[in-house]
């Protein structure tokens, strides 16, 4: 778990100064795929891609804040 935690500390949507700041852009474009995603799958029937732009809207909102937070 530890190896998990300290690759996510080095994920690229943190800021290159290294004071735990957190890029919104990257938040904002991930969660923007999700929505279109979750979309295009109500489109075309996929219960796939539905579900894996649901997970991305869950992770931009609550799995990766929650993340960071515990680690700062």
């Amino acid at each position: 778990m530890s190896f998990l935690l300290t690759l996510f500390a080095q994920a690229p949507f943190l800021d290159p100064d290294g004071a735990g700041r957190v890029s919104v852009r990257t938040f904002a474009a991930i969660l923007g795929a999700g929505f279109l995603i979750a979309i295009a799958g109500h489109v075309i029937q996929s219960r796939v891609l539905v579900a894996f732009g649901i997970a991305l809207v869950f992770g931009a909102t609550v799995f990766v804040p929650a993340v960071l937070a515990l680690l700062n």
